[in-house]
């Protein structure tokens, strides 16, 4: 009797061990990838774009990326934005604006698609 007893424990041993090794994944195989969201795929898509930078320009790419706004368009517009900023500076400066008229002048100037000739 007691051989059949180990015979019984050895053989629920192994079923044990063959089903824990059954259920865990190979080393060399690789589970089946869920596909991913469309969110995911954007994240994935900006990641890589976003390789070299860093910081706050980094976090600024991700964001304007992942919102699905180009990333060449937020540079080009930051450059306008400062090629107006320099010329409207230089006109007031020219006309030697100072105080509250300097002021509504570079308001209505950066507001403006062209630089206003006078004030």
């Amino acid at each position: 009797m007691s051989m059949s007893l180990r015979l019984l424990a050895i053989s629920a041993a192994f079923a044990f061990a063959g089903a824990t090794f059954a259920a865990t994944p190979q080393a060399g195989t690789a589970a089946p990838a869920k596909p991913r969201t469309a969110q995911q795929q954007r994240m994935a898509d900006c990641n890589k774009q976003a390789t070299g930078k860093k910081g706050d320009e980094r976090k600024a790419f991700m964001s304007s990326c992942l919102k699905g706004h180009s990333a060449a368009a937020a540079p080009s517009a930051r450059a306008a934005q400062q090629e107006k900023m320099k010329t409207c500076n230089a006109d007031a400066k020219t006309k030697a604006l100072k105080g509250a008229e300097r002021k509504t002048f570079m308001s209505s100037c950066l507001k403006s698609d062209a630089t206003p000739a006078t004030h």
